[in-house]
């Protein structure tokens, strides 16, 4: 955390779900309690309906998103998607700024976004890669 890209990375995706998806609710770094003793503090989470009450979320959000840095290991950030997956967030997308690729997790496993383009379902929420990174 703390460099430009992945500041700019996190600012970018936050404001295309703000403009784009306006029956959601978007922020950055938000606390999320994925379990009655463990908070994770995703990158970008989106939440179906208006902003939740409280200070933190205590319901899983729809999507979050991990914007990766270069100090980040593998079995961390699989600890991570574990928990949100486990807490019942459907879908977890992770987004490299450096090779500008990007992937998505469910509970059914992990593809790459190949054609560039997140993807959820039910709803369809798109992201395309090549608009976050110009």
């Amino acid at each position: 955390m703390g460099d430009l890209d992945h500041a700019d990375t996190q600012t970018r995706i936050d404001r295309y779900f703000g403009s784009r998806y306006p029956q959601f609710w978007s922020a950055v770094e938000v606390r999320v309690q994925v379990r009655p003793n463990r908070f994770r503090v995703p990158d970008v989470c989106l939440v179906k309906g208006p902003r939740p009450a409280g200070n933190i979320l205590t319901a899983p959000p729809f999507l979050v998103v991990e914007v990766l840095s270069p100090g980040d290991r593998a079995d961390e950030l699989e600890d991570k998607v574990d928990d949100y997956l486990t807490f019942g967030v459907r879908y977890v997308w992770v987004v490299n700024p450096r090779t500008r690729r990007g992937w998505v997790h469910t509970t059914e496993g992990v593809r790459e976004a190949k054609d560039g383009v997140l993807r959820t379902e039910n709803p369809l929420i798109e992201l395309p890669l090549a608009e976050m990174f110009r």
